[in-house]
């Protein structure tokens, strides 16, 4: 069952210190479509389905990327698509909302998730990796 929008919203606001949901939205927002980008098949549209529908159409009508980003270039492109942050606030804002996706989801499907995603991305999960 998907979480309510409020609740996505909530949890991404506390985990990121925003002052306000319209902050929690911005962030939410572009980093959902950065990750949908590098997402396929069954593990997006399983994540999609445990997101608020706003998140999940956002997830899976994604920004279109050429090529994976490493966890490094994601912090940079999600700098660029939110007005006024830098790499600093934005790996932030990506720790927020990242961090929020993984508790929605769970362990397995974290897991999962980020078996499509280039190395490193465990940590802007928040969910080291053993080496």
């Amino acid at each position: 069952m998907p979480m309510r929008r409020e609740a996505f919203l909530d949890d991404v606001r506390e985990r990121g210190g925003y002052r306000t949901r319209a902050e929690a939205e911005r962030a939410a927002r572009v980093v959902l479509a950065l990750l949908g980008a590098h997402l396929v098949g069954t593990v997006r549209a399983e994540l999609a389905a445990r997101l608020p529908e706003t998140y999940a159409l956002i997830l899976l009508n994604p920004l279109q990327a050429t090529e994976p980003l490493s966890p490094e270039r994601f912090v940079r492109a999600t700098a660029a698509w939110i007005e006024g942050a830098t790499e600093k606030t934005a790996l932030w804002d990506i720790g927020a909302v990242l961090s929020a996706v993984a508790a929605a989801s769970g362990d397995t499907l974290t897991r999962e998730i980020l078996l499509q995603l280039p190395p490193g991305y465990d940590l802007l999960f928040g969910h080291p990796q053993p080496i």
